[in-house]
């Protein structure tokens, strides 16, 4: 279980959230999901280690590791998969896939990343930074299935791609989930993270605005949570 329990973070004299609790049950997928600027890869920043709360504690498993470096978490089974392609450009898509090992035998490894996504098993000996935006993608969402993670934050994975991609990434998310990961997922397609959340929070201006099931939001109060009407 993840738990960010009264956060409060920044960027040296902006607060950018405030007070903010947030839950990610063992085995469930979280919605999280709000306009731009509303602090949603802020707030995976926070959980990732990546940026340190001003206020507040971060607990996974019970364990208070707050203040601890993306390393530490990793180690302890988090798994960050930022915006954008998170892949090493110039190495090849099997360099990627080995480099993500933290334990175990690096083939078994990288045959968990292809039979999760069996186009980078065509393109094993490729340089990552020469395939399409969609393959950078699955080679970033592969490292999932290489570390073994306990607890995965995912922010905008689908961003730009094509349509068929983003089927591909979605039946990838919920295979992920069936197998016992956590998941908290920032997405810019609301009604596809909707259809795989058991919980969804939205946010905006920094602030928690909504908490519960999908099935507690209508598409009118999800737009004005949107908007920030009240």
């Amino acid at each position: 279980m993840l738990f960010l329990e009264g956060i409060t973070a920044g960027y040296g004299s902006t607060t950018v959230l405030r007070d903010v609790d947030l839950v990610v049950p063992s085995g469930s997928v979280v919605a999280l999901l709000g306009p731009n600027g509303a602090g949603k890869t802020t707030l995976l920043r926070v959980a990732s280690g990546l940026l340190r709360p001003t206020e507040g504690r971060l607990l996974l498993d019970e364990q208070d590791v707050t203040g601890l470096k993306p390393n530490r978490l990793q180690a302890l089974g988090m798994c960050h998969v930022p915006e954008g392609r998170g892949v090493f450009p110039t190495m090849t898509v099997r360099e990627n896939l080995e480099l993500q090992v933290l334990d175990g035998d690096r083939r078994e490894a990288v045959d968990r990343a292809v039979s999760a996504f069996p186009r980078l098993g065509e393109r094993l000996s490729q340089v990552s930074g020469t395939m399409s935006g969609g393959e950078q993608q699955m080679l970033a969402l592969a490292r999932t299935y290489v570390q073994r993670p306990s607890v995965v934050l995912l922010d905008e994975v689908s961003m730009g791609l094509a349509p068929k991609i983003v089927d591909e990434i979605f039946e990838f998310l919920a295979r992920l989930s069936a197998e016992g990961a956590s998941l908290l997922l920032v997405e810019q397609y609301i009604t596809r993270a909707l259809g795989i959340a058991d919980y969804v929070y939205l946010m905006n201006k920094g602030q928690v605005v909504f908490k519960g099931e999908p099935s507690e939001l209508s598409g009118d109060e999800l737009f004005e949570r949107y908007v920030g009407a009240h």
